[in-house]
Formats: structure tokens, C-alpha cells, sequence
């Protein structure tokens, strides 16, 4: 029984170390406008809803990736756990975004939690909630 257990400790673990990796790949590659690498990350039918209670496809988000008026000095996440249960990993974290849209400048923080699904092909991610911007004052 503890080898046994201590086997799918390994292995969670070593799933939490690649959905981590996975979760960090896909935020540099929004920063960079990557679409390619965001594709290969999100699940056809993802979903994204944000505090405001707007809804994203998959294709939404490729749409932004390719906007060159959305610029991007920071996309990067800290204090952030993942959660292994079998086949589902949640990632959560605090995200700054810092940059400007059509000119005009941005730059908060919120909570997000992504969720990624073992698939054949490996872990995708397949819906992610985002909190409202935090206010300024909680930095």
C-alpha cells in the first residue's frame, strides 16, 4: 500500500511540475502575441469568463493574440498553487498585467484559476475565471 501511494504522490507531483511549466509557457506566450503556442495549449472548446462576466472562446483569444495595438510590458503570475486530482489540474494565481490597449494604459492585478485536462495529447487548458481587477491599494 505505501509504495502504491507513494507512486501516485511521484506522479502528482511530477504532473503539478508540468502543468506549472505549461501554465507559465501559455502566459509568456499571451505577453508575446504568440497565437501558435497558445493554440497548441488551449482545448478547442475552451472557455474563458472574466470578473466582469464576459465569455471568451478559444478563438477570441487567438483574435487578441494577433492585435499588435495590445502591448504588453508585464503578464506574469505569483503566489501561484496547482491542484492535481487524477486527469484535472487547477492552477491559481495573482496575474499583472501592465501594458497599453489601442494606447491607452493598463496595469492591475487579479486572481485567476485555470483549469487543464489530461488529454491524449497531453494537458490542455480548458477553462480559466479571472476576478476583478484588485484595487490599486491591495498591492
Amino acid at each position: 500500500m505505501l509504495a502504491s501511494s507513494f507512486g501516485r504522490m511521484s506522479s502528482q507531483n511530477d504532473d503539478r511540475v508540468i502543468v506549472a511549466a505549461l501554465d507559465t509557457r501559455y502566459q509568456a506566450a499571451v505577453r508575446s502575441h504568440d497565437a501558435a503556442t497558445m493554440s497548441a495549449i488551449l482545448a478547442d472548446d475552451f472557455v474563458l469568463v472574466t470578473g466582469r462576466g464576459r465569455v471568451f472562446s478559444k478563438a477570441d483569444l487567438l483574435r487578441e493574440a494577433n492585435r499588435a495595438d495590445l502591448i504588453y510590458e508585464h503578464q506574469e503570475d505569483t503566489n501561484r498553487t496547482v491542484r492535481v486530482w487524477q486527469n484535472t489540474a487547477v492552477v491559481t494565481a495573482l496575474l499583472w498585467e501592465k501594458g497599453t490597449d489601442k494606447g491607452t494604459p493598463f496595469d492591475y492585478r487579479l486572481w485567476f484559476s485555470d483549469t487543464y485536462v489530461r488529454t491524449r495529447s497531453g494537458w490542455r487548458y480548458v477553462f480559466g475565471q479571472a476576478s476583478l481587477p484588485l484595487p490599486s491599494d491591495s498591492r
